[in-house]
Parts: structure tokens; C-alpha cells; sequence
């Protein structure tokens, strides 16, 4: 057995900070340098010494900020200061050792001084001490987009995870209640209504197998994949059971989430038709509106039982993804008449299934 792999600790440097980036930002502080320097340009040889303190800024700046990036989020923060600035001192000394040894070329300086190296050195010191916190800066900037780019990431993917529970719970369900019916059509020797109950469900299976990564179809699959569940319950009720199911040539491209209609159509028939000793109908009415899509279910019933409602896996299941999904942009209503009659209308976006956004 392969030994675990050691997790990879996130360093927003390496994985998201271009080091050019951070040079590029830096970069105006040579104008501010090249400004601040002229007054002195009257005075011989100045532009030198202000080409010379421009031109090591920029050579620093790259192992200033390799070595910021090293130490950033491995040291305590009043470490990583100090150590820029003892960094950046030593820079600064440099460039003022070259100064100096330029000085006594042209016979400004007639001897080396160590005293004269170690002070003055606002020209080249304050400008790295600059160029950090504008890493510094920078980082923080990357850091709190890469950050929020993860807290999206991570609930895209609880959003995802969530959904298909909420879409998964119902297939058990149906499942049971399915297999119970074609117990008892075995228990009646129906066996034709039990064999052609047993390949519709199988065609429901396939279909709910073969789209089950998609949280959204199109209204025709959605119809398609609710009548092979109608199919079943027409042999175990035969005709105790009459559909009118109804959807416009406009609606057929229409997206909806994926198996919405049949755990209404299903509470339908088992809380309502089921239950009742003559034959019950169920209409289904898919339409437009607007900039909106209605599905109406309505179904003959006896009269309702105390929470009904609450005992309704399907419909709170419908609910919780359309408010995943659609926020505030869609509604679900529920309506049970005294006579047991119950109707439930869903409005949503209209968005058409080759579109992103509401048509």
C-alpha cells in the first residue's frame, strides 16, 4: 500500500500572486523618485546618482520580494517587519557604497567612508520600505479574492450536494410505494398488470438513471419521464384513474428542475384518488405566462386529514429546491377544498432549455 501523499498547504503566493504583478505595482515608485530628485538635477553629476539609486530600486525590488513571499504567513508578523526592514537597510547601504565609490571617481569623495555609507539614506531606503507594503499590500488584495473564490466554490458545491439529496429522497419513496403495488397485483394473480407495471418502472428507472446529473430539463422530458409514472398507477387503478394532462407547443422547451411533477402527481393520486371508492381525476395543466411558467396539478380526493400536508414528503421536497434554486423568484400554493378536492400551483422563471437566462 502506497503511503499517504502529505496535504499541500495553500500559499497564495506561489498559486496566485504573479511575482511580475508586484513589480508592475511597484513600479511608480520611480517616478516618485525621479520627482523627488528635481531640485537636485542643477547640481553635477546629480542625474547619475538618481539613475544609479532608480536603477538598483528596480534590481532590489526582485529579492526583496522573493524573500517577502518566503517568509509571509511562515513568521510572525513582527518578524516579517523586521526582517524587511534589516533587508532593505542592507540595500540601501549597498547602493550608497556605490554612491560613494562613484563620488571618489569623479573626485567628490577624496577618501572611503563607512560612517557616510551607513546614513542618508532616505533616497533608496524609503522607497523598498514602499515597495513592501505594496506587496504586502497586493497579497492581501489576492488573498481575500482567493478566499472568496473558495467560500463560492465550496457553496456551489454544498448547493449541489443539497439538491440532489433533496432530488434522490424522493426515488426510494416512489420506489416502495411502486413495489407495493406490484405485491398486491401479484397477491390478486394479476399477473399482466404486475409484468407490465414491473418494464414501466423499469423504463422510469432508466430514465431517472440516465438524467441524473442534471438538475434541470426540459418540460417534454419532464412529462415524459411523469407519464411512465402515470402508466404505472393506470394499471393498479385501471379506471379509477382519468388523466387530462395538458402542455402547449411554447412550454415543451421550457426548463423545470428534474423530477418535480411526478412527486406532486404521486401525493396526488395516493393521499386523493387512491383513497377514494369511485374514479378520481387528475389534471395536469402546463402553461405560460408572461415571463413566468405555471404548472397547475389538481386531483379529486376525500376530505382532507388533519396535516395532511405535513406528512407530504414530495411537496415539501418540491419547495425546498425551487427555493434553492430560484430564491424569491418562484411560488408554490396549495389549495384543499371541503369535498377533498386539492390543487397546487407552481410559478417559476421561464427560461428556455438551450438559455441561462429568464426568456
Amino acid at each position: 500500500m502506497n503511503p499517504p501523499e502529505r496535504p499541500i498547504a495553500f500559499d497564495p503566493f506561489h498559486t496566485r500572486l504573479p511575482l511580475w504583478m508586484v513589480l508592475l505595482a511597484g513600479s511608480p515608485i520611480v517616478l516618485c523618485m525621479a520627482i523627488m530628485g528635481l531640485p537636485e538635477l542643477a547640481y553635477e553629476h546629480a542625474a547619475a546618482y538618481r539613475t544609479l539609486f532608480a536603477l538598483t530600486y528596480l534590481f532590489w525590488s526582485v529579492p526583496v520580494a522573493a524573500l517577502q513571499r518566503a517568509l509571509w504567513r511562515r513568521v510572525p508578523t513582527w518578524v516579517l517587519i523586521v526582517a524587511m526592514l534589516a533587508a532593505t537597510y542592507v540595500c540601501s547601504v549597498i547602493n550608497n557604497v556605490l554612491a560613494q565609490l562613484m563620488a571618489m571617481h569623479w573626485g567628490r569623495a577624496p577618501t572611503f567612508t563607512w560612517t557616510r555609507n551607513l546614513s542618508g539614506l532616505d533616497g533608496c531606503w524609503l522607497a523598498l520600505i514602499a515597495f513592501c507594503a505594496i506587496h504586502a499590500v497586493v497579497a492581501h488584495a489576492y488573498e481575500l479574492r482567493a478566499a472568496r473564490e473558495r467560500l463560492r466554490e465550496a457553496e456551489g458545491f454544498a448547493r449541489d450536494a443539497e439538491l440532489r439529496a433533496l432530488r434522490y429522497q424522493l426515488n426510494p419513496h416512489f420506489l416502495f410505494n411502486t413495489l407495493n403495488a406490484i405485491s398486491s397485483l401479484v397477491t390478486e394473480r394479476r399477473n399482466d398488470d404486475a409484468s407490465r407495471m414491473l418494464s414501466t418502472l423499469g423504463d422510469l428507472l432508466r430514465a431517472t438513471l440516465d438524467g441524473g446529473h442534471a438538475h434541470e430539463v426540459s418540460v417534454a422530458e419532464e412529462l415524459a419521464t411523469t407519464q411512465l409514472y402515470l402508466d404505472i398507477e393506470k394499471v393498479r387503478l385501471g379506471e379509477r384513474l382519468r388523466l387530462d394532462v395538458r402542455a402547449g407547443p411554447d412550454v415543451l422547451r421550457a426548463r423545470v428542475p428534474s423530477l418535480l411533477i411526478q412527486p406532486l402527481a404521486e401525493n396526488a393520486i395516493r393521499h386523493g384518488i387512491a383513497r377514494l371508492r369511485e374514479p378520481g381525476r387528475l389534471d395536469l395543466h402546463v402553461s405560460r405566462e408572461g415571463h413566468h411558467l405555471r404548472i397547475a396539478l389538481s386531483n379529486d380526493g376525500p376530505p382532507p386529514e388533519p396535516r395532511a400536508e405535513g406528512r407530504s414528503i414530495g411537496l415539501a421536497n418540491v419547495r425546498q429546491r425551487l427555493f434553492r434554486l430560484y430564491g424569491d423568484d418562484q411560488r408554490v400554493d396549495l389549495a384543499i377544498g371541503d369535498d377533498g378536492g386539492c390543487r397546487v400551483d407552481i410559478v417559476l422563471p421561464f427560461m428556455a432549455a438551450d438559455a441561462r437566462e429568464p426568456a
